[in-house]
């Protein structure tokens, strides 16, 4: 074969390649943004936050209403899902108000905001965010919204990574930026590092009392902090993402359990005694839990075969029976009513 024979076979061969290529990313692009089959049926439509015994959560399945705040009846998760065209990468509400967490990456940079929406999801306050949504929270009454975001890293597992956690009252819009400005009493010191990590944030009925983790000298504390007095104080070592009861008696958390490795298992701590005990789910958690109610616990694991998909689980509070499937394809529980 000559040389130039041999260099119009290797072009054509090339565009062939090419051509396949796109074709494949182009399909795998459009198989995107169309509901899949079997999966649950979405359907756009009207998602409010009022007392109603409902379930929300983040739809996380392939379609046009992929990431958008969704609603169906709480005793049957599995009916078909309302869709608002309100979407967020966390969710969470209580009391008619809900705080959105929204990334949109960009090439050169992120318009990262944190809205806080009313019962009709109605942005009523908008806050620039200092990094990536992670974590997010609605106190009881509503009045306080607090969120956490990495500002380095992307995951708790990292070997590095640095949060910045905010709370902000709904209705005057006082923001308190950056949580780690709080003084910190440790053992009955006051303790003070440069390392200082604080996220997580869940709230009491009172709108003064809240809970978080704080992370410092490569441990791990559950702090009990006043928003008035600006002030938080250790309670407990190796607890992360911390998740008040409704009758402010328990703490469900992500518990440590592989020193270095990326590997929780989901506790519940009795603040009253500070005993623990763990929960049936035997897969690493890396959520904050919420209550459904008293006795059961939601949360997020990654989907089984879809890495970049997660579904929502529950189990028993009180570490008896085992883990059952809530919703698949969502992320973001908020149970209202």
């Amino acid at each position: 074969m000559t040389l130039s024979r041999r260099l119009l076979v290797l072009t054509a061969a090339v565009l062939l390649l090419g051509g396949l290529a796109a074709a494949l990313v182009l399909r795998a692009a459009a198989r995107g943004d169309r509901p899949q089959p079997g999966g649950p049926a979405v359907t756009a439509g009207s998602v409010t936050l009022g007392p109603q015994d409902r379930l929300t959560f983040l739809n996380a399945t392939p379609g046009p209403h992929r990431g958008a705040l969704t609603s169906v009846p709480a005793g049957t998760p599995e009916a078909p899902r309302t869709a608002s065209d309100l979407t967020c990468q966390r969710f969470h509400a209580a009391a008619g108000t809900g705080v959105c967490l929204r990334s949109t990456p960009g090439a050169l940079a992120q318009d990262n905001r944190a809205l806080i929406v009313d019962a009709d999801l109605r942005t009523v306050r908008s806050f620039p965010l200092a990094g990536t949504p992670s974590r997010a929270r609605v106190s009881p009454s509503g009045r306080f919204a607090a969120w956490t975001v990495f500002v380095a890293g992307e995951s708790y597992g990292a070997a590095f990574f640095s949060t910045r956690t905010a709370i902000v009252d709904t209705r005057s819009g006082a923001l308190e930026p950056d949580l780690e400005k709080f003084a910190i009493s440790m053992d009955g010191r006051e303790y003070r590092s440069a390392d200082v990590n604080l996220w997580g944030v869940t709230f009491a009925k009172d709108d003064d009392t809240f809970y978080a983790t704080l992370g410092t000298a490569g441990q791990t504390h559950l702090v009990r902090g006043s928003i008035s007095r600006r002030t938080v104080t250790t309670l407990a070592q190796n607890v992360e993402c911390p998740s008040l009861s409704p009758d402010e008696t328990r703490i469900a958390y992500k518990k440590r359990v592989q020193r270095g490795a990326a590997l929780w298992r989901e506790h519940v701590l009795d603040l009253a005694t500070l005993r623990e005990h763990p929960l049936a789910e035997k897969h690493s958690v890396d959520d904050q839990a919420l209550w459904l109610d008293d006795r059961t616990l939601a949360y997020a694991l990654p989907a089984e075969g879809a890495p970049d998909t997660t579904d929502l689980w529950t189990v028993p509070a009180d570490g008896t029976g085992a883990p059952r499937l809530l919703a698949p394809g969502a992320s973001s529980p908020t149970r209202l009513g």
